[in-house]
């Protein structure tokens, strides 16, 4: 068995996570900053040797992760947990798999329960409002219209939204190609709204930001910054949420709300699941199914328009 160190033991795995698991670049980096403790927990407690790590040892992180703080002195959440062991268990599984390690100390540690949120989605007269929050016909303000409506035609993810290049955008049949988590690529519909708002945008405001000092890689990119830059995400965000607040929503509102909203009125008018669970890019339709939670108002509503004896 190869007899290497504990920093020599977390760059296979880093190495092949990105060679042979091909995670893309922010799963990647999840994965770092959750290891990344691991070994200063593991450097605390004077742990230089992978094989001195007992099935003890993981189980004693998991409660270091629990009583953890981080800013404004909050504990860290049981997703926030559980990804944590996810990450120590893809290490010590690797090790043992590829005979690093004579074991995985980690195969019986369980993680904390994480309870299963409903999706706060918006109602449809808040997405509607929201939509007419941004006024004015800058180049700005076409391209803030149009992220808002394609984030609520089509439920992407903001990255996928930013990732977007001009040669993903089929005009003539309403449909981008974007490039989900682990790099699969699915193709989303657009409705006549987001496609208007696109083709204004791309036709008019994007061709006023682009600059000619933007860097080749961005040259293509659909949704642009101030100085002619492909949009990051952070931008994105705070473009989303300065729309929010000023409907009324406070902080309600991000990208990912947008995503919420376009599945839950998708099935909320008859939509297939399978055909939600495909334009959202899920890997499973059990998670599609969340969105499936109707309100109490909306049930109400279908039993009293559907129960014969319900108004009696």
């Amino acid at each position: 068995m190869a007899t290497l160190t504990l920093a020599e033991l977390f760059a296979e795995h880093e190495m092949w996570l990105t060679v042979e698991r091909g995670l893309a670049a922010n799963s990647l980096a999840a994965y770092k900053r959750d290891l990344q403790r691991y070994r200063e927990f593991l450097h605390e407690r004077k742990i230089a040797d992978a094989r001195a790590v007992g099935e003890e040892t993981v189980a004693d992180y998991v409660e270091y992760l629990g009583r953890l703080t981080v800013a404004d002195d909050a504990h860290l959440a049981p997703a926030s947990i559980a990804r944590g062991l996810v990450a120590v268990r893809s290490f010590h599984r690797f090790c043992a798999s590829e005979g690093l390690l004579d074991r995985d100390p980690s195969e019986q540690v369980g993680a904390p329960r994480v309870p299963q949120g409903i999706p706060k989605a918006l109602d449809e007269p808040e997405v509607a409002a929201i939509l007419r929050t941004v006024v004015g016909d800058d180049p700005r303000a076409q391209r803030d219209r149009a992220i808002l409506e394609v984030l609520y035609a089509t439920g992407v993810r903001i990255s996928e939204l930013v990732g977007l290049d001009l040669s993903d955008i089929d005009f003539e049949d309403g449909l981008a190609r974007v490039l989900g988590k682990g790099d699969k690529e699915r193709v989303v519909p657009m409705g006549r709204a987001a496609r208007a708002e696109l083709r204004r945008y791309c036709g008019d405001g994007r061709l006023a930001l682009r600059s000619a000092r933007v860097a080749r890689r961005d040259a293509d990119a659909v949704f642009l910054n101030a100085r002619g830059g492909r949009l990051t995400r952070q931008g994105c965000w705070q473009l989303v949420r300065r729309a929010g607040e000023r409907a009324g929503l406070g902080e309600r509102l991000s990208p990912h709300v947008f995503r919420h909203s376009c599945a839950t009125h998708m099935l909320d008018h008859g939509a297939d699941i399978r055909v939600v669970q495909e334009l959202l890019g899920h890997a499973s339709v059990s998670t599609t199914q969340v969105y499936t939670k109707v309100s109490p108002e909306r049930l109400r509503a279908v039993y009293e328009s559907a129960h014969p004896r319900a108004k009696l």
